[in-house]
């Protein structure tokens, strides 16, 4: 998940709602990472996946680098060399350790990861404290900016180790959870919206990232929305209707990638004896057909919908359709770290905020009258806006007070680790 950009300006939070604020995202880091042992942490196991103990370090590299250094004075950095490690893609900072290889790096530990935490949370808090109204009021926006910066590190955390324990035969659990009994899948309905201007991106009245905005009109046309994400079940008939074996409902490039991955069912899951399992931070689960699809890329999402004789939604639509409901669901701060069966008898749009980040159809580009911010904090959404799709709504592993209906993820169409499912429309 690329680093953060700018956020919408904003009045600035007293000192004692920053300081309150810092606390609550950087113990929540801690918590997650509770019950993994220091060996989790060191491995990276594929290029996309970064070691916990990268993640924990280049979050506090950000509070070091774009607080600390330019407005607190006195400011000393705890090792000349972080700027370099755990610097993720800022060109403006400098260069940059080669991602495919964090986890090839030993040194500095975990233990030593921990260390600098400390201090730097130790110079953040007197900080907070003894700095000048005006230089907090500058540094207030960065701040913001970090703090969501570490909440998408947060989400990472989870999806990098459920990668990494994943690989390990023994199918360990990253955190156990009780049996449940087999839910029964909603029956899916459909919600109908007719044609018109609606107003899209974000408004003001909070954070957001700049590739939210200008808010910005958009014509859509008469359409419908599924009132879940497809199930297990659902995307069991594609795989048992020949779904990964029929070109004709596939993108050619996704195609060309399905056959190149050997792809014939979502990441993680696990055929033995006829039987689907799936590999869940709770270890190895059977496939649950009520809950959400989890972990197919956009070309997967794609086909299964045209073999469905339906589509995806455009993130228009989708945004749209979200207004007025709720932000709640499946977050991670409920410690389930897993999409969970929509409720039954829901009379309107379920699941739309938490469980699976959903695919639109939309690719990744800029809303009409965008333009980055300058300086290192500008870099990292613009730049992204080339070969990826928009996913909206959130998962099991985002922070509830993270999610936003006009949040935009974006990932490139072949990835499938993060907590990735759909929804059609028509």
């Amino acid at each position: 998940m690329p680093d953060p950009s700018v956020e919408t300006r904003q009045e600035s939070p007293s000192r004692e709602e920053l300081a309150r604020r810092y606390t609550e995202v950087r113990r929540f880091s801690g918590h997650i990472c509770g019950p993994l042992s220091p060996e989790d942490c060191v491995i990276q196991s594929m290029p996309d996946v970064s070691p916990t103990r990268w993640h924990l370090a280049h979050v506090t590299w950000f509070f070091e680098t774009f607080v600390l250094t330019p407005f607190d004075g006195g400011y000393r950095p705890c090792h000349p060399d972080y700027v370099y490690l755990f610097n993720s893609y800022y060109n403006a900072v400098g260069p940059q350790f080669p991602r495919p290889q964090r986890g090839l790096v030993s040194r500095p530990g975990l233990a030593e990861v921990h260390a600098y935490r400390r201090y730097v949370d130790e110079a953040m808090a007197k900080f907070l404290e003894a700095a000048p109204e005006e230089t907090l009021a500058g540094a207030a926006p960065i701040l913001e900016i970090g703090l969501q910066h570490e909440q998408q590190h947060q989400e990472l955390i989870l999806t990098d180790i459920k990668h990494v324990l994943s690989i390990n035969p023994l199918c360990p659990a990253y955190r156990g959870r009780a049996p449940q009994p087999p839910a029964k899948a909603a029956p899916l309905r459909w919600a109908s919206f007719g044609e018109g201007v609606r107003r899209i991106g974000h408004a003001g009245g909070g954070f957001a990232f700049d590739n939210e905005s200008p808010r910005h009109r958009q014509f859509l046309e008469p359409y419908e929305l599924a009132s879940r994400p497809v199930t297990n079940g659902e995307f069991l008939d594609f795989m048992r209707d020949g779904g990964y074996a029929q070109p004709a409902h596939w993108l050619s490039l996704g195609w060309a990638k399905a056959q190149e991955e050997g792809w014939r069912a979502p990441l993680y899951w696990v055929e033995r004896e006829g039987v689907w399992g799936q590999f869940t931070l709770a270890g190895l689960q059977p496939v649950d057909p009520a809950e959400p699809v989890c972990h197919v890329s956009y070309f997967e999402a794609d086909a299964c919908a045209r073999w469905a004789g339906a589509r995806l939604p455009t993130e228009g639509e989708w945004e749209a359709a979200s207004e007025g409901l709720p932000l709640e669901g499946n977050f991670a701060d409920g410690g389930r770290c897993h999409p969970a069966p929509a409720p039954q008898g829901a009379k309107c749009l379920a699941q739309m905020f938490g469980d699976v980040w959903e695919w639109t159809s939309s690719s990744y580009a800029p809303y009409p009258g965008y333009r980055a911010a300058e300086g290192a904090l500008g870099e990292y959404n613009g730049k992204f806006m080339c070969n990826q799709y928009v996913l909206r709504g959130g998962s099991c592993a985002t922070s509830r007070n993270h999610v936003r209906r006009t949040y935009r993820n974006f990932f490139p169409p072949e990835a499938r680790w993060q907590f990735m499912g759909f929804r059609i429309a028509r």
